[in-house]
This record gives C-alpha cells, sequence and structure tokens, in this order.
C-alpha cells in the first residue's frame, strides 16, 4: 500500500511538473534556423540547453521564411503546440525583398493578435536591413517592431544581432548569417525579454543567460 501510494504521489507531481512546464513556439527565419552552421550550435538550440527542461522549446524557424508565409503557417503550429509564449522573429527576409513597411506590418499584426487569441504572450525580434536601401525605406521598416511592440504592449528586442552584425568574425562570408560563434551573444540579447515571460508562466530560470 506505501508503494502504491509512494508511486501515485511521483506519478502526480510528474503530471504537475509537465503541465507547469511552459511551451515556447519559436517562429523565425534563417536567422534562427541556424543557416550555414551546425542545428545544435544555433541561439534556439543553445535556448533549449539553457532551459534544461525547464520550458518545452518548439523551433518553426525556416531559412528564407518570410512574414506572409509565417503568418500562413502559425494558425496551425498554435493548434498543435498550444503554446504559452510565441517568439516572432521575421522580417529580414520581408526587407531584402523590398516588401512595403505597411505590408509586412500587417502580416506581424496578424500573427500578434492570433498568438493572444490562442493565449500565448509574444516576444517580438528586431532586425535591421542593409543602408543600400535607402535610408527611408529602411527607417520606415524597423520602425514596424516599435509599433508593433507599442501597439499590442509587447516587449521587443530591438535588434536581435547587436553586437554581432558590425563584427566581421562573427558574420559568416555573405555578411548576412552570424557564425556558431556568434550564438551565445545572440542568445544573450533575447534572454533578458524572454526571462520575464518564461517566470510568469512557471518556469523558474537564472537572470542571465550566462549563470
Amino acid at each position: 500500500m506505501t508503494l502504491l501510494l509512494l508511486s501515485s504521489l511521483l506519478l502526480a507531481g510528474g503530471a504537475a511538473l509537465a503541465a507547469t512546464r511552459p511551451v515556447l513556439l519559436v517562429m523565425g527565419d534563417s536567422l534562427s534556423a541556424a543557416y550555414g552552421i551546425e542545428q545544435q550550435a544555433g541561439w534556439v538550440s543553445l535556448l533549449q540547453a539553457r532551459l534544461d527542461g525547464k520550458a518545452q522549446v518548439v523551433n518553426a524557424s525556416i531559412s528564407g521564411e518570410t512574414s506572409s508565409g509565417a503568418a500562413a503557417r502559425l494558425p496551425d503550429l498554435l493548434g498543435q503546440h498550444e503554446p504559452d509564449i510565441v517568439v516572432l522573429e521575421l522580417g529580414g527576409n520581408d526587407g531584402l525583398r523590398g516588401l512595403p513597411p505597411g505590408q509586412f506590418a500587417a502580416n506581424m499584426a496578424a500573427m500578434v493578435e492570433a498568438s493572444q487569441a490562442s493565449g500565448a504572450e509574444v516576444l517580438l525580434l528586431g532586425i535591421d536591413i542593409p543602408p543600400n536601401y535607402g535610408r527611408a525605406y529602411r527607417d520606415a521598416f524597423t520602425a514596424v517592431y516599435t509599433r508593433l511592440a507599442e501597439e499590442y504592449e509587447l516587449p521587443l528586442v530591438p535588434f536581435l544581432l547587436e553586437g554581432v552584425a558590425l563584427e566581421e568574425e562573427l558574420m559568416q562570408a555573405d555578411g548576412i548569417h552570424p557564425t556558431a560563434a556568434a550564438q551565445p551573444r545572440i542568445l544573450e540579447n533575447v534572454w533578458p525579454r524572454l526571462t520575464p515571460l518564461l517566470e510568469a508562466n512557471g518556469a523558474v530560470v537564472a537572470a542571465s543567460a550566462q549563470d
């Protein structure tokens, strides 16, 4: 009887742990899909290792993904994984293709609203585009992230590649994609904005990505 009771308590404890472990869905492009490097070296894989089972990380990032492609895929992913947190890392390919900022904003807003309607919190990861696209277009495009963050009251990482993009040794030969050596720095950029969302959903995490 004692063994039976102990087994029941262990099972109940395990079920409770699984129930409180938040699910984190990453919707991104090549920057989150570990383009050009080993998958396990990417910042999302480093995040999963850092969390050490305190949260379930689903990386739905695809190299070459656009905001419209991600918006089309998101509803099925929300239904399948029922995430507590959705991380949106998109825009690089839209900007490189010259997508009008208004259309980019509409696509992103649709994903934010769909995520929030499903009960998930959203973290925005901002990017920048090369200066040769012109200052006006560049400013209008990058301003989309700030505007969305203000309108929907979202945490925002203003520039995912802060401390990386201008460091030649941290970028691959194409000048667009970070190297494996850059990935811990990218995680450091994301971690301070992600931590409060994880904690709000029951995950006990360290204050620093390096702790």
